[in-house]
């Protein structure tokens, strides 16, 4: 058999329920449901860092926070100094061409990481735009080639509607639905297609930056999801652990009270950009069909992390609640013709991690030694021995650590700061709203799953434990020692 192509979908801030395959009871997902059909969807996958920079860093080297050192969102770290190993490049060590189009987030902005070559748009990058204003053929290609369209000026801009990149302000797109950047992808795949090298297998990573805000579809996206009867926000019993973070009336804050209208159009921006997404999805895969290589080729699907929508009065992501760390995954091993699990649902608690061992493993490729994620080839062909018994998350957040464990069952949550715990039952409680560790029957799975939390975190620089218990107030970082001293033998 020959070498089979692979392609990773990524998208940038998808919440892992959002897919009407999952059983969502707005969003309507058809290709992505299709692509489910044709594979295997892990309903628990979840990003351990969920944020754009160390999910991506996971998803790309396959490696535990704890192996790749990034346990917050830092910019201006070399990305090639700090993670020499990525999937991309062990793919280009195997002889395959390797493409990215779209977000890459890494340090420099066209570094390429591995890959062969990268068409880059990375979204509302604003240390960037600062530092170098309006030269953006430097640190993006998306914007020269809006500039270049029919009927736009030379100073078109994706800022031209004014919305922010972290504002639930929402509005449809407000040039032609062919300029804008989710379908950018879908146009910059093609034309790569045309030029690709027909001689080698292809690696191809499209990542979108949208769901991700700005909230700015189509008009007939935005349309579609307008109608959704009136958001209603639902509260727990524990939202005022974090009360003092709290910004009411703030359209860009993490945590505050909004109006319920202004979150119901944050709503309909947000499932409209899914909507756009899927049917660039659907284009994308006929593509691959039209240039005869579908069948010979590898999809998986899946998010760098979510977004909280106005859960718990929270937006945006860095969070441990469901809506923020959970992710989709979907992948789809069409190459290898395995039919013994198509359209299985796989409920083992997975994460970002595992991504690159599993396309590695799919491909016959070796995996990289510094690798922890785990290959889910195995339960993609109907081995249901689950990679792992629970999974360590964690986010350097309001001026603290927020560390939580997690079966895909229960989860615990702990805050460095002031020793906040939380623990929640997902399968009778999905939502999250009832906080089980204040209740004193309750008590011993409370201490089963801090127990795991103080194994995970027992030996960490900031000291988090000592003489077996958790220790609050500690010293936060967002690079563990190994990637800050990588970063220093380089200089």
């Amino acid at each position: 058999m020959t070498a089979p192509n692979v392609v990773l979908l990524c998208v940038d801030e998808w919440r892992g329920d959002a897919l009407s395959s999952a059983g969502h009871p707005h969003v309507e997902t058809p290709h992505l449901d299709e692509l489910a059909r044709g594979g295997v969807r892990f309903s628990r996958a979840y990003s351990a860092t969920p944020t754009c920079v160390p999910a991506r860093v996971a998803l790309f080297t396959g490696q535990s926070q704890e192996a790749h050192g990034r346990v917050g969102y830092e910019e201006g770290v070399p990305f090639d100094v700090a993670h020499p190993v990525t999937l991309q490049g062990e793919f280009r060590r195997a002889g395959y061409q390797t493409q990215a189009i779209g977000k890459m987030h890494v340090w420099p902005e066209r570094s390429r990481s591995g890959f062969d070559d990268v068409i880059l748009h990375d979204g509302f990058l604003h240390h960037v735009r600062r530092n170098r204003r309006q030269e953006f053929a430097s640190f993006d290609d998306y914007v020269p080639w809006l500039r270049r369209q029919p009927g736009m000026t030379m100073d078109a801009d994706y800022f031209d509607h004014g919305i922010d990149c972290n504002s639930v302000v929402a509005r449809p797109w407000d040039k032609p639905e062919s300029t804008h950047p989710t379908q950018w992808v879908g146009t910059m795949t093609t034309e790569w297609l045309h030029r690709r090298d027909p001689t080698r297998p292809f690696f191809l990573y499209l990542s979108f930056h949208r769901p991700h805000p700005p909230y700015d579809p189509p008009q007939w996206a935005f349309d579609q999801y307008l109608a959704l009867p009136p958001y209603e926000r639902t509260l727990g019993d524990w939202e005022d652990d974090w009360d003092e973070f709290r910004k009411d009336g703030d359209h860009k804050a993490a945590i505050g009270d909004l109006p319920d209208k202004v979150v119901h159009r944050a709503r309909a921006g947000y499932y409209g950009l899914m909507a756009q997404i899927d049917l660039q999805i659907n284009r994308i895969r006929e593509t691959l069909v039209d240039f005869g290589v579908l069948d010979d080729t590898i999809i998986a699907f899946t998010s760098d992390h979510g977004e909280m929508m106005g859960d718990h009065r929270m937006f945006r992501k860095a969070v441990p609640y469901e809506g923020s760390a959970h992710v989709p995954l979907i992948i789809a091993d069409t190459a290898t013709r395995d039919d013994t699990s198509r359209g299985a649902v796989v409920d083992h608690v997975v994460e970002l991690r595992d991504v690159m061992p599993t396309l590695l493993d799919l491909a016959g490729l070796p995996i990289p030694e510094g690798a922890d994620g785990v290959s889910l080839a195995p339960a993609m062909r109907g081995d249901l021995t689950p990679p792992r018994d629970w999974l360590h998350g964690e986010h350097a957040y309001w001026n603290q650590s927020l560390q939580w464990v997690t079966d895909g069952r229960v989860k615990y949550v702990w805050g460095s700061a002031k020793g906040v715990e939380q623990l929640f039952d997902l399968t009778r409680d999905p939502g999250e709203l009832r906080n089980l560790a204040r209740l004193p029957e309750h008590s011993e799975l409370r201490d089963l799953w801090r127990g795991r939390l103080v194994e995970a975190l027992t030996g960490r620089e900031e000291g988090f434990v000592t003489d077996g218990d958790l220790v609050t107030g500690r010293p936060v970082v967002t690079m563990l020692a190994p990637v800050r001293e990588r970063l220093a033998g380089s200089r």
